[in-house]
């Protein structure tokens, strides 16, 4: 059959609406993007046929085809997917999950009408950040607290409240680059404070700081280095050392501590990492740290410290230009109320319990997968090994945790083209590759997505 006669074969769109599936479709998607998959649909068979690419075809190709558009326009643009990679704060896949209670606080946030600022007690206008300051209180030690929409932001802010105008003094070694290109000294000057640099990469001593300490100076700035670390020939000036000589000259210290640990590690066999709760014993004036990454909650950036600097932080203007939502506020609440009780948070929330969680637990749950994947009968060698997870997001950079990994390897396809695959999925899997093999961690994936695993190697393979 020629062109002509394929181009005058395609049907017309009033036709194509009287179909079964389209008139299904109308049932629970908007008209508009039924009518925009099936002009899709007819300009790609268009398209193909002037190409040479179709001899024939029937109505019901052009149906399967509107079915595939359609099925990826109505699919969210932010999706769920399934991280195999064993990076369990992953900065591109979300960063921390949520815990059940955080979930539920959110949806009842969400579809219903709440008291973000209204006073139940009074009946008039209350505090959106009341919801979380008495439990930050409670479990750092804290005399006030305020959250903004991350730490970045919660540095912006504190230095914009406490130095604007005046000069913030960081040791050299401490200016770090955080994602996406975001640095330490470009968030210092939005602020409006002027960077004052000490010390060398390397080694800062505490006569740096005091030697640069004057009448314009607002703050003395620690920054925790959490995304790396320097080794060999170093020197720091530690919080204790700084917290005198900022009480000796009069000026607040400030520390950006990165991380919400709320938890200390090292009674867990890690490296130690400070704490919120160590700062602010060893007197530091104001810490800020964020929500979503250590401490397994939302996005956030927390402002915790003494009540004189918190209150002027709270009035500064900036602050409900940096707020955050009701969604948020639900979330952080259901994550912070675990900490009261650290077995508790260890056990409920996702991020702590894929950290702590036994390797010998993973190696079980590799096994069941690893069954479950052999019984496809496809074509694949796997097999059940030892390897490391990481912690991720610019966290514990050189911690490793033991855990057990399923290593797939086909003699069909590449390992490239099977990542690409199981990253296209209707669920995308994301897989790490190493020496021509895919690799599944078993410490960031859930048993509840086994299923999907292998429904996703039965479609790609």
């Amino acid at each position: 059959m020629g062109n002509k006669e394929l181009l005058r074969k395609l049907p017309k769109m009033d036709e194509l609406l009287k179909e079964a599936i389209v008139i299904d479709k109308l049932k629970d998607t908007l008209r508009p993007i039924v009518l925009e998959s099936l002009r899709e649909a007819l300009d790609s068979f268009r398209i193909d046929i002037l190409n040479g690419k179709i001899e024939d075809f029937e109505r019901s190709n052009i149906m399967e085809r509107f079915s595939s558009i359609i099925e990826v326009k109505n699919s969210p643009k932010l999706k769920k997917v399934i991280n195999a990679t064993g990076v369990i704060i992953h900065t591109n896949l979300g960063r921390s999950l949520l815990c059940g209670e955080a979930v539920r606080n959110v949806i009842t946030a969400a579809e219903n009408y709440n008291n973000l600022e209204y006073n139940l007690e009074t009946g008039a206008r209350g505090s959106r950040y009341a919801h979380v300051e008495e439990l930050i209180k409670k479990i750092t030690g804290a005399e006030a607290a305020v959250v903004v929409n991350n730490n970045a932001a919660a540095v912006m802010l504190t230095l914009s409240t406490l130095c604007s105008g005046k000069e913030a003094i960081v040791s050299r070694g401490q200016l770090v680059e955080i994602g996406g290109s975001f640095r330490v000294p470009d968030v210092m000057r939005f602020s409006g404070a002027k960077l004052v640099e000490v010390g060398t990469t390397n080694r800062t001593h505490l006569y740096d700081y005091e030697n640069n300490i004057t009448e314009e100076t607002g703050v003395l700035l620690k920054v925790h280095t959490s995304n790396f670390k320097i080794m060999g020939f170093t020197e720091e000036v530690s919080l204790e050392e700084l917290v005198e000589l900022g009480n000796k000259k009069k000026v607040p210290v400030v520390e950006d501590i990165g991380s919400g640990v709320l938890v200390d590690f090292s009674k867990y066999g890690f490296t130690y990492e400070p704490t919120v709760q160590d700062s602010l014993k060893k007197g530091v004036d104001v810490v800020t740290f964020s929500g979503d990454k250590m401490l397994g909650g939302p996005q956030a950036g927390i402002i915790a410290g003494k009540k004189e600097y918190i209150d002027k932080i709270k009035k500064n203007q900036l602050t409900r230009a940096l707020r955050i939502d009701k969604m948020t506020l639900a979330a952080l609440e259901g994550t912070l109320k675990y900490y009261i009780d650290e077995t508790e948070a260890v056990k409920k929330l996702p991020t702590l319990y894929m950290i702590l969680s036994p390797k010998e637990e993973h190696k079980k749950r590799a096994q069941r997968l690893k069954t479950r994947l052999q019984r496809l009968g496809l074509d694949f060698n796997i097999r059940l090994e030892a390897d490391y997870s990481m912690v991720g997001g610019g966290s514990m950079p050189t911690e490793k945790i033991e855990t057990f990994v399923l290593k797939i390897k086909s003699s069909s396809a590449s390992a490239e083209q099977l990542e690409k695959k199981l990253r296209s999925y209707v669920t995308p899997v994301i897989v790490r590759i190493y020496a021509g093999e895919i690799i599944l961690d078993l410490r960031t994936i859930f048993d509840k997505d086994f299923d999907t695993i292998a429904e996703a190697f039965k479609n790609v393979m």
